[in-house]
């Protein structure tokens, strides 16, 4: 799940998932931290899920996907659009 807010010329993206699906640790890689693994790790919240948020351009369109233990690459649902096999998220 995608949460957005927008700011003056930026737009605080803020990427959810469930707490334990998949299990281990998740990071957001896109076109925004130039896909280096690790640098956006999703960390829990008080609500039982895990998000972390990146600030972006507003005006602009990035591609992203989540990466899980394992190797395990996924995309994002709600982005409701793609880029391939990447999600594409417009600020």
């Amino acid at each position: 799940m995608l949460e957005r807010t927008l700011r003056k010329d930026r737009t605080a993206v803020t990427f959810v998932l469930p707490a334990d699906t998949p299990p281990g640790p998740v990071s957001v890689v896109g076109d925004f931290n130039h896909w280096q693994p690790g640098t956006h790790t999703l960390k829990p919240r008080k609500d039982g899920k895990r998000a972390v948020t990146v600030e972006l351009p507003s005006g602009t369109t990035q591609t992203f996907r989540y990466l899980a233990a394992g190797d395990y690459w996924f995309n994002d649902d709600s982005a409701g659009d793609q880029d391939g096999s990447n999600s594409r998220l417009h600020t």
